[in-house]
This record gives structure tokens, C-alpha cells and sequence, in this order.
């Protein structure tokens, strides 16, 4: 894996919050990479700079000092035009709190990624239906967010995510809302679009029932990367 180009290269990042005496440093310096067909897992306590990381690695959050490219671009030193639309093209996000639209339906939630990609309405609408086929949600085109349990809007956002076949998913706790039986589905969906597709997976977790789904685990704390290890091959889940 070491002798391919990485998808994601991050070095010397740094991301504070705040100014000043009040400051709080989220990333002191972090390093890290991941390669095309991975399953990178940042695992660690709250508050060590997970989802900052992925934030910044995302293009949501900008870094302070160091360097992050994508792909061999470097989204903050794009105009936010570009940027937006670079974005929209290869990366899907899970958020930990799912922002799901709570207006639209499961199946328009869906739809938005392939929208924005321009779309026409009805394919986004048949592909995003086999994206909630996926997840386990056929049947729930119609319904609102507010009338799925959450572990039924987690799998809603990982459809989202997923839908349009970005070349990177980043997710934020993608099986903490959901029972040992589900969480194991989602992952092997997520395994299977790694490993086939050559998609890169950066997921943030604490679920260490999934730990056996990851290609490398980066462990975190105080904002730094503290060691990066693989799982055994007699531990590792396969889907």
C-alpha cells in the first residue's frame, strides 16, 4: 500500500480554536495518509481532535499551519467555488448528528448529492431508492427524518453519502446509533465499496466491535497521532 500515492497526505497539520490565553489547540502537528482501496479507522477519547482531523481533511474546517492535499489538490487553496464543487464530486461525509433536511423525504434527502452534481431529478431519484436498498431502508422512500428511529436517519446519511460514488467517505461515528446486527451491515456496505471500488474510507469511531472492518487503525490523543496499527488478519472482519 506504502508505494501507491496516497489519496488523502496530511503533514504538520495544526488547527486551533479561540485566540489568544483561551485558545485550545485541536491538532498539534498531526501526520497522516491514506491510500485508494483503504479503510482507515482514527480511533481515541473525545475530544483528542478526531473530527477536527476529518473536518480539515474534508475541506469543511481550514487548517492553521501544515499541509493536507486530496487527490494531489489542496482544497484551502481553492477559491470556494471550487472548492464546493470539488467537494461535491469526490467526497461523502456522515455527520455524527446525520443533518438530515427535515422538510424533505428519505428519498430527497438522498437525491441532494446527485442534484448538486446535476443530476436530472428522476435518475437521482432511482439511484438514490438502490442507495436506501443498500442500507436497508427499501420501502422508506416517503417518509420524513422525523419519523425514522435514529438508527434508521444514520443509515439515511450513509446512503446520502454514498449515492453519488465519491472517490472518498468520510464518516463521524457511522455505527453508534445502530445495533450489532445493523452497524455489522453498514460496515460491510462500506467495506465492500472500499475494497471493490478502490474508494478510500476515513471513519472516526469508538465502536470497537468494528475495529476488524479497518485496513489501518490511527490511534489519537491530545491532538496528535499517537501510533498507527494494523489489525491481525485472525481479527479482521471480511464482508
Amino acid at each position: 500500500m506504502a508505494a501507491r500515492e496516497p489519496a488523502v497526505l496530511c503533514r504538520g497539520l495544526i488547527k486551533s480554536y479561540g485566540s489568544g490565553a483561551t485558545a485550545v489547540s485541536a491538532l498539534r502537528g498531526v501526520d497522516i495518509a491514506a491510500y485508494p482501496g483503504e479503510l482507515l479507522m482514527l480511533v481515541g477519547p473525545s475530544g483528542c481532535g478526531k473530527t477536527t482531523l476529518i473536518s480539515v481533511i474534508a475541506g469543511i474546517l481550514e487548517r492553521d499551519q501544515g499541509q493536507c492535499s486530496l487527490y494531489g489538490r489542496d482544497l484551502q487553496s481553492m477559491a470556494e467555488a471550487e472548492r464546493v464543487a470539488f467537494r461535491g464530486r469526490n467526497i461523502g461525509f456522515v455527520f455524527q448528528a446525520f443533518n438530515l433536511i427535515p422538510t424533505l423525504t428519505v428519498l430527497e434527502n438522498v437525491s441532494i448529492p446527485l442534484l448538486i452534481n446535476k443530476a436530472g431529478r428522476t435518475a437521482a431519484e432511482e439511484r438514490a431508492a438502490l442507495a436506501l436498498e443498500r442500507v436497508g431502508l427499501a420501502g422508506r422512500e416517503g417518509a420524513l427524518p422525523g419519523e425514522l428511529s435514529g438508527g434508521q436517519q444514520q443509515r439515511v446519511a450513509i446512503a446520502r453519502a454514498l449515492v453519488h460514488e465519491p472517490r472518498l467517505v468520510v464518516c463521524d461515528e457511522p455505527t453508534s446509533a445502530l445495533d450489532h446486527r445493523t452497524g455489522a451491515q453498514v460496515m460491510e456496505t462500506l467495506r465492500a465499496l472500499c475494497s471493490g471500488d478502490g474508494r478510500t474510507l476515513i471513519i472516526v469511531t469508538h465502536d470497537s466491535r468494528i475495529f476488524g472492518y479497518a485496513d489501518r487503525i490511527a490511534h489519537m490523543d491530545d491532538g496528535r497521532i499517537e501510533r498507527i496499527e494494523e489489525p491481525s488478519r485472525q481479527t479482521r472482519t471480511t464482508p
